[in-house]
């Protein structure tokens, strides 16, 4: 399979495909760059899951949010690869794919309610999205 066109993004999983245990990246701005403990969800994760850091995504105020298809990877795992997809949600809540498509993605597509409008984009359109977004602000040093 050859890798679509674009630029590479750093993300972080936070919650491991197949657990209930979420964590949450407080980014390099914050303490270093650390998973910190976040909630137990009352179902597993389908996907891999998790952020991109230094991005910003204006829906929720927060780092993109990011999904790695396939096999189960470990919470604090790094990953820098190109979108494979975008997961475009009405509420403008997007969540940037990476990995093959036919490894995961009808679980990802059906973890979200019909009223939020999930539909799959190419990864010429995440990477379109990315770029638009504002850049992450940053926090001043102490």
């Amino acid at each position: 399979m050859s890798l679509p066109a674009g630029r590479e993004w750093l993300g972080v999983v936070e919650w491991s495909a197949g657990t209930r245990e979420r964590l949450i990246w407080r980014g390099e701005q914050y303490e270093g760059g650390r998973l910190h403990p976040y909630r137990t969800e009352p179902l597993p994760a389908p996907v891999n899951y998790g952020c991109l850091p230094g991005t910003l995504n204006p829906a929720d105020a927060a780092e993109v949010d990011a999904v790695w298809l396939g096999a189960p990877l470990a919470a604090g795992t790094q990953i820098t690869a190109r979108p494979t997809g975008l997961l475009h949600l009405a509420d403008g809540d997007h969540k940037v794919i990476f990995g093959d498509l036919e490894d995961g993605f009808m679980a990802l597509l059906a973890w979200f309610p019909a009223g939020r409008g999930a539909r799959l984009l190419g990864p010429e359109q995440a990477q379109t999205w990315l770029a638009s977004l504002p850049a992450a602000p940053s926090i001043p040093a102490l």
